[in-house]
Parts: C-alpha cells; sequence; structure tokens
C-alpha cells in the first residue's frame, strides 16, 4: 500500500528564532494522483518544475536563525503555491518555453480537487503557525526562499540575489543594503521579479494583513547547486537578515 504524501512539511515549528522560513516550489515530486502532467523526465527536474536549490538553502537558513520552515511536497506545476487559485499560473499550462499537456485544460472540478488537496492545507499550515507565533510573543518575520534559472528565454541573468517584497519594503531595502555592503553578490531589488508579476502572494496573504516584516529572497539557482554552496550562501545570508532586522526596528524605536 503506498502512503500518501502530506500537503505540507513543517520542520522546526517549535523553533525560538523570529524569523519564519516558506519554501513554496521545494519539491519535483509528482504524487500518483495527477501523474506527470505528460511531462518528459527532464522537464521533471528542471526549473520549471521547482526551485532548485531552494529547500538546501531554506533549510540552512532555518537551523542557523533558530525559525521554522514550512516546505511544499508536490511540484509547483501541479499547484504553485505562491499564486492564488484564480491565478493562471497556479496550474500553468506554459511555463517558459515548455508546454505542460496536463494543464491544458483543466476542469473546473479539477481545479477545485488541487486547490483542496495542496492550496488549502499549505496555506492552513502556514496561518497557524504564524497565528501560534504571534500569541506566543515572538514577532514573527516571514522570508520565502526561492531560486531562478540563470538563463531566461535565452537571455542570461547578471542578478544573483534577488530581494522582493509586497507591500511593506523596509526589510527588503535593509537585506539590500546589508549584501551590497558584506557581500559579493550582485544584489538587486525586486529582480528577476517583483509584486507586479504576482510573486508575492504568500507574502500578502500571510505577511502584509498582519503588517509583518517580511521578504522573498530569490538566488540565482547554479550559486546553490550543491549542498555545500546552500551551506555558505545561507552563512552569508543569516547574519544579513539578522542585521536588516535590527536596522529596521532601531530605526523605528528612534
Amino acid at each position: 500500500m503506498t502512503t500518501a504524501i502530506p500537503p505540507v512539511e513543517i520542520e522546526r515549528p517549535d523553533a525560538a528564532g523570529r524569523f519564519i522560513f516558506v519554501c513554496e516550489h521545494a519539491s519535483n515530486a509528482f504524487p500518483a494522483r495527477w501523474g506527470d502532467l505528460g511531462l518528459t523526465a527532464a522537464a521533471r527536474e528542471a526549473h520549471i518544475a521547482w526551485d532548485p536549490g531552494a529547500l538546501g538553502l531554506a533549510r540552512a537558513l532555518a537551523g542557523a536563525l533558530d525559525g521554522p520552515l514550512v516546505a511544499a511536497t508536490a511540484s509547483r506545476l501541479i499547484y504553485d503555491l505562491n499564486r492564488p487559485p484564480h491565478a493562471p499560473g497556479a496550474m500553468p499550462a506554459r511555463s517558459e518555453t515548455y508546454d505542460i499537456p496536463g494543464n491544458a485544460a483543466i476542469a473546473p472540478a479539477d481545479r477545485l480537487a488541487r486547490t483542496e488537496a495542496l492550496y488549502l492545507p499549505f496555506h492552513d499550515a502556514l496561518g497557524g503557525l504564524i497565528a501560534r507565533r504571534l500569541a506566543r510573543g515572538l514577532a514573527p518575520v516571514l522570508v520565502t526562499v526561492h531560486s531562478f534559472t540563470p538563463v531566461w528565454f535565452g537571455q542570461p541573468r547578471a542578478v544573483e540575489l534577488g530581494v522582493i517584497h509586497d507591500a511593506d519594503p523596509r526589510l527588503a531595502q535593509a537585506l539590500v543594503a546589508e549584501a551590497r555592503a558584506r557581500t559579493t553578490l550582485e544584489t538587486r531589488l525586486n529582480e528577476p521579479y517583483s509584486a507586479a508579476d504576482g510573486v508575492t502572494h504568500t507574502l500578502a496573504r500571510h505577511a502584509t494583513p498582519m503588517a509583518l516584516p517580511h521578504a522573498m529572497i530569490e538566488l540565482r539557482n547554479d550559486l546553490i547547486a550543491t549542498q555545500a554552496q546552500q551551506a555558505d550562501i545561507a552563512a552569508q545570508l543569516a547574519p544579513l537578515l539578522v542585521a536588516a532586522l535590527a536596522r529596521i526596528e532601531t530605526r523605528e524605536a528612534a
């Protein structure tokens, strides 16, 4: 008998640190319930199916800063958990240069089934985690962790670290300033994506309504391809996150 994969994994739920890390594109697993969506094995390994290296980076950051980690367990092509149910990108028929046959003509009942199986449990779990930490007075800070491909539609990307925000830019701006001052990473604000591209749904749903400091971290995936690289980048980013948070809170207290 095959055991069903849970729709969300929460690691270190009782960690004492303030930072909550989220990895919506952690996995390229295709549970049997949905099959392979008509994709080749190579396509299922490609960046369209997940964010390579992001889960390892998120785990390293959570360990370094004693924070919980909320991670997806199925491919973003079955349901992209950083998109709302009505968004075309939640179950895309095409991603970059790849057609997704299994998403070409999804019936409303099938969209609902995926939403109920993956989206709702994931966001309910994250919302519950945040609420419990708020009740304990931990003043959560929400950080989502992603990676992006070095070449997009044939065009190389020079940016190495992107920091994106939803409505509140404070933490993202402070993190960019810290990264530019203390690392050699080519760091840019709201690149290679921004809220205008619809990529901040998790932040908009969970951080903005609660006025939580937040940021979305995007690493170019060739920089976090191995466990050693993930550990190295996490070691660079963890103190930057702490410094960025202290920067905005010191400014507000002044």
